[in-house]
């Protein structure tokens, strides 16, 4: 039995496929390629290869693959310019960024934004909660465009090898990046390389196949779009679901077996499981009761009673301080003037006290807001007698890590919010939270939000 659909003969899914050397010469070319040179081409396909009588699920389609890519192409430039805006905030105009010296792919230099407080956590929360939500939209658009993956031969004209160029790009990419970024969402580094530099690069990477991508099929999803109703595909049961038009050299099969699921069907798993998604993560930026349900979270739902209850990324012990050097002894020294300044403790705990109410945001994702209290940073370059610094060098007793010293911008000092922190909700900071002192300051990385803080140099 046959289905005559815009004129072309599907077969029955109930009759068995013909061999494909003996189907061969039935074949029709794509236009444009000489018929003699298209079956010698299709004799020797690979073994193994995947052939059109492969793929016969008749929801796929220019359609389907259209709307997956359409909030794709919504969704990818949020996570993109969140991701290299990022970057900025770690100061690379410091080399405090990683990777640090990246060539001509450095992006512009500026002063990272004080104003609003909480800036970063927007931009973080951003980039890890919408590239994780669109992981279900990415699988479902690889789902739908495998075919063309497999396609033989590999190019068959120069528009072609460039399609496929951006494709070996784009999807590499966005593959890498999923996979190193949600590995590092959990700590879990098993890969053996940098995560910030390959993240970086490979950023790079897959925005060159985005955009190449973009540039030859914008045009095609655009007609694709209009070609059928969305609110009537929406109201289609799967007893009405019929594929899409055959066409030599595109998505929709050649031979599709009977539907199991309709395409209002495949749109609501799909989008099911990026709220679910949205569900288990956001809490981790949100915070407040959604923070029970954000099941994902690297540091945990649950966190200790008390002022210092709050997420620790590095605790004391694994950052190497010894207990003793954070006693009666420690004293800050301030430089950068005319003369050292040593404060101990009691000193900077009898100077004018300034509380905020500040949050701190971490690559991973997570945040938090607290209320900090401590002595005003540009208070402390104005007892160096550098009252007007243009930038601040924060040395902390942290040893085992990268992350012992950050440079702080001039409008970072001087922001009248910007603290060197004794006290987090009105008790002293604990060691893990940085105690005797930690930086604290508004719309700053929190990486830089150096604890343990032994020196602070004031840069003129």
């Amino acid at each position: 039995m046959t289905v005559n659909r815009s004129n072309t003969e599907v077969s029955s899914p109930d009759r068995d496929p013909p061999d494909r050397d003996s189907d061969a010469s039935k074949v029709v070319p794509p236009y444009g390629f000489p018929a003699g040179l298209w079956k010698a081409v299709e004799r020797h396909r690979p073994r193994g290869l995947p052939g059109p009588r492969t793929w016969r699920s008749p929801l796929r389609g220019p359609w389907l693959t259209s709307v997956f890519g359409a909030v794709l192409l919504l969704a990818l430039p949020v996570v993109i310019v969140t991701g290299l805006l990022d970057y900025i905030a770690y100061g690379p105009q410091f080399g405090q960024a990683i990777p640090g010296d990246v060539g001509w792919l450095h992006l512009p230099y500026f002063d990272w934004p004080t104003r609003p407080a909480w800036l970063f956590r927007l931009t973080e929360g951003l980039h890890v909660g919408v590239g994780l939500i669109i992981v279900p939209v990415v699988l479902a658009k690889l789902w739908s465009v495998m075919p063309r993956l497999f396609t033989w031969p590999p190019a068959r004209s120069a528009a072609q090898v460039l399609e496929r160029l951006s494709l070996l790009l784009l999807v590499g990419g966005i593959v890498f990046e999923i996979a190193t970024g949600v590995l590092n969402i959990q700590y879990d580094y098993i890969f053996g390389f940098s995560f910030y530099t390959a993240h970086y690069y490979g950023a790079w990477v897959f925005i060159a196949g985005f955009l190449m991508h973009v540039a030859v099929k914008l045009p095609r999803m655009v007609r694709n779009l209009r070609s059928r109703s969305l609110r009537r595909e929406l109201r289609t049961s799967r007893a009405d679901t019929c594929p899409e038009p055959f066409v030599v050299d595109g998505l929709a099969a050649e031979h599709p077996a009977p539907a199991t699921m309709s395409r209002r069907g495949a749109l609501s798993l799909v989008g099911g499981g990026s709220l679910l998604i949205a569900v288990l993560t956001a809490g981790q930026t949100v915070g407040g009761i959604t923070r029970q349900a954000a099941l994902l979270i690297p540091r945990g739902r649950s966190i200790a009673p008390g002022p210092n209850g709050f997420q620790v990324n590095r605790t004391a012990r694994a950052a190497g301080i010894d207990p003793a050097a954070t006693g009666e002894a420690w004293r800050l020294m301030l430089t950068g003037g005319p003369r050292p300044v040593s404060l101990d403790r009691a000193t900077l705990a009898g100077m004018d006290q300034h509380s905020a109410w500040l949050p701190i945001a971490c690559v991973e994702g997570w945040s938090t807001t607290q209320t900090w209290s401590g002595v005003r940073l540009r208070d402390l370059a104005a007892l160096a007698a550098v009252p007007n610094p243009g930038s601040a060098h924060v040395i902390s007793l942290e040893r085992n890590g990268p992350f012992g010293a950050a440079t702080l911008q001039r409008s970072q000092v001087l922001h009248p919010d910007s603290l060197l922190a004794l006290r987090v909700g009105g008790v002293d900071l604990s060691p893990d939270h940085g105690y005797p002192a930690r930086i604290i300051v508004p719309a700053l990385p929190g990486v830089h939000n150096t604890k343990w803080v032994r020196s602070i140099e004031f840069r003129s």
